[in-house]
C-alpha cells in the first residue's frame, strides 16, 4: 500500500526548537470577502469590536504578570482605534465598496506606507495592521477560524496574529507557520516569549497544507514536514520525549549555577518583561534576571510614565527575585518601541536621547527602580550608550534618588550594542560597574543589516569583525575590573555560545524559554577548546568565515 504523500514547506526560523502535531490552517475561509455588504455602522461596529477583544485580551494578560504580551496586544487594539484606517474604510463604504473589501483597502494603503519607513522594525508593524484588518473583515463577515484540534497542533496561517498565539498556547499549540511577518515581528517575540518553535516569510503553498495532518515543525532547520515518514516521526517523537524529561528533571535552585565541560563556572541569567517570564526562567535553572525590558508595557503609552506607574509593574517582577540578581534596562524607547506620545512628533528624539532629556521621567524611573528592587542584588542597565556624559548623568541622577530612599547605590551599567562605544570600551570602563553586550544591535550596525533583514540571525555574532569587538570589551573589563555580560539572542546561539565562552565571558542572559537548553551546551563546551576556537576565529583571513 503507497503510504501518504510527505509534503515540505520551507520558512525563515524566528523562535527555535522543534513542536509535533496537527495541522490546524488558522485563517477563517475568505471566499465571500468582495460579495459582503455592510454600512458605515457595520464598519464601524466591527472595528470597535476588535478594540474590545484586543484590549480585554491586554488587560487579562497584565493582571496575569505578562506585560510583554499585553502590550504588543495593546498596540492591536490601537490600531484597531486608529483614524487612520478606519476613517478610509468608512469613506470606501460611503462610496459603495463592500465592507471587507473596504477595511482591506484601508488597510493595505497604511501598510504600504509602513513598509515603506526606513527604520525596519517600524516598517515591521505593515503586518501588525493586516492582522487587524483580517479581524475586522472576518467580523463583517461572521466568519471565524475551525476550532482546533483537540491534541498537540501546528498553526498555520496567512499573517500569524500575536494574539491568537497566546489564546492557543495553553490549548495544545505546539509551533507556528507565518507567510508574513519577520524576525521582529509581534508574533515572532511572543513566540520566543513562549518558547513555541516558528517560521515566517513561508511558502505561500504552504496555506494549502493538508489540515488534520500529522506535521513535524523544525524551526531550527527551517522546515515544515507534513505527513513525515515513520522513522522520521518516530525519531522527533522520540527527541521530543527526550527534552520533557530533561526539562523535567530542572536544577538545584539552592545552586543555580551552571559549570562547562572542564568545570568552569558559569551565572546563567534570563531576559525578561514580565512575571510571568520570569518565573519560567528561574524555574528553568536560571540565577537571576540579567535583563529586565522596561519599556514594553509602555508602547501604547500616552504620556512618560510616572514613579506610581513603574512601581505597578515593577514589584511583581522584583518581588520573585529576592537575594537574586535583578539587572534593570532604562526605558528604551525606539525601534519599533516608540510609544504615541513620542511617535506623534517626527522631530522629537527617540531613546536614550528622549529620556535624559525628560529629567522628571529619568528620576521617575529611577526612584521606583530602587524602590521595587531593594531587596534584590539590583543593578541599572543604560541602553545604547554613546557617550561618557550619558552615563555620567545617569549615575547622578541614580546616586540622589538612592540617597533620597535611603539605600546604597545599586551597581550601573551600560549595554555595549553601539560599535563606537565596544571600540572605545576601556574609555568607559573607569566609568561603569559593569558591561552587558547586546550582540543583535551590534551585529547588525556591524555588517551594515537592518535588524529586519531576513539575513540578520544570532549566529551572525560569530563573524570575526564582530567577534573582534566582543574580545575588546570583553579585555577592557578584565583589565578594570568591570564584569562582562552577553544578553543579546546570540547567547542562546549554539555557534556563537562556545566562542563567547573562549573570550572568558562566564555570564550570560538569555530567553526565559531558553535557559535550560542554554545550560546544557554550556555544560557539554569545554573552556579551553572553546578559547583556543574562539582564537582561530579571531585569526581567520576570510571574512565571515567562521572556524567549526
Amino acid at each position: 500500500m503507497t503510504g501518504p504523500t510527505q509534503y515540505r514547506y520551507r520558512g525563515q526560523p524566528v523562535s527555535e526548537g522543534t513542536g509535533l502535531g496537527e495541522i490546524y490552517l488558522g485563517d477563517a475561509p475568505c471566499g465571500a470577502d468582495l460579495a459582503t455588504p455592510a454600512t458605515e455602522e457595520d464598519v464601524r461596529a466591527a472595528f470597535a469590536a476588535v478594540a474590545r477583544d484586543r484590549a480585554t485580551l491586554a488587560g487579562r494578560l497584565r493582571a496575569r504578570g505578562q506585560d510583554l504580551q499585553a502590550g504588543i496586544v495593546d498596540i492591536a487594539a490601537l490600531i484597531a482605534g486608529d483614524p487612520a484606517l478606519v476613517g478610509p474604510a468608512l469613506d470606501a463604504v460611503r462610496a459603495g465598496a463592500d465592507g471587507p473589501a473596504a477595511v482591506w483597502a484601508a488597510a493595505e494603503a497604511q501598510a504600504a506606507l509602513l513598509a515603506a519607513l526606513p527604520d525596519p522594525d517600524l516598517a515591521q508593524r505593515a503586518g501588525d495592521v493586516r492582522q487587524v484588518a483580517r479581524a475586522v473583515a472576518d467580523h463583517l463577515r461572521g466568519a471565524a477560524a475551525p476550532a482546533p484540534p483537540a491534541g498537540a497542533f501546528i498553526l498555520i496561517a496567512q499573517e500569524v496574529d500575536p494574539a491568537d498565539l497566546i489564546r492557543l498556547a495553553e490549548a495544545g499549540l505546539a509551533g507556528a507557520v507565518s507567510v508574513g511577518g519577520g524576525a521582529s515581528s509581534h508574533a515572532a517575540i511572543v513566540a520566543r516569549g513562549l518558547g513555541l518553535p516558528m517560521l515566517v516569510g513561508a511558502d505561500p503553498s504552504v496555506l494549502d497544507a493538508p489540515d488534520g495532518h500529522e506535521a513535524i515543525l523544525d524551526a531550527t532547520a527551517g522546515e515544515l514536514i507534513v505527513d513525515p515518514a515513520g522513522p522520521e516521526l518516530a525519531a522527533a517523537r522520540a527527541a521530543s520525549a527526550a527534552r520533557t524529561a530533561a526539562a523535567a528533571l530542572g536544577y538545584d535552585e539552592a545552586s543555580p549555577e551552571v559549570k562547562t565541560a572542564d568545570r568552569e563556572p558559569v551565572t546563567l541569567l534570563c531576559n525578561v518583561a514580565s512575571a510571568a517570564e520570569t518565573r519560567l526562567g528561574l524555574s528553568g535553572g536560571a540565577a537571576g534576571v540579567g535583563l529586565l525590558r522596561t519599556e514594553i508595557g509602555y508602547t501604547s503609552a500616552s504620556a512618560w510614565p510616572s514613579e506610581a506607574d513603574h512601581l505597578d509593574r515593577l514589584t511583581p517582577i522584583l518581588t520573585l527575585l529576592e537575594g537574586r540578581p535583578a539587572v534593570v534596562r532604562l526605558l528604551d524607547f525606539s525601534g519599533d518601541k516608540v510609544p504615541p506620545f513620542l511617535a506623534a512628533h517626527p522631530a522629537q528624539e527617540q531613546g536614550l536621547t528622549a529620556l535624559l532629556g525628560e529629567p522628571g521621567a529619568l528620576a521617575a524611573q529611577l526612584r521606583a527602580i530602587v524602590l521595587a528592587g531593594r531587596k534584590t542584588r539590583l543593578s541599572v542597565l543604560v541602553p545604547m550608550v554613546r557617550t561618557l556624559d550619558e552615563v555620567a548623568r545617569v549615575r547622578a541622577a541614580l546616586a540622589a534618588v538612592s540617597a533620597e530612599a535611603g539605600l546604597d547605590p545599586p551597581e550601573l551599567g551600560i549595554m555595549i550594542e553601539v560599535a563606537a562605544t565596544a571600540a572605545a570600551a576601556a574609555a568607559f570602563a573607569p566609568a561603569v560597574d559593569f558591561f552587558s553586550i547586546g550582540t543583535n544591535d551590534l551585529s547588525s550596525e556591524v555588517l551594515g543589516l537592518d535588524r529586519a533583514d531576513p539575513a540578520t540571525r544570532p549566529a551572525l555574532a560569530a563573524d570575526p569583525r564582530v567577534l573582534a569587538l566582543i574580545e575588546r570589551v570583553a579585555t577592557a573589563g578584565a583589565a578594570a575590573g568591570v564584569k562582562v555580560s552577553v544578553c543579546g539572542d546570540a547567547a542562546a546561539d549554539p555557534l556563537v555560545l562556545p566562542l563567547l565562552l573562549g573570550l572568558g565571558i562566564r555570564t550570560f542572559s538569555v530567553g526565559a524559554a531558553r535557559v535550560p537548553q542554554v545550560a546544557r551546551w554550556i555544560a557539554d563546551t569545554d573552556a579551553g577548546e572553546a578559547a583556543a576556537r574562539a582564537a582561530r576565529v579571531l585569526g581567520s583571513a576570510v571574512r565571515g568565515q567562521v572556524t567549526r
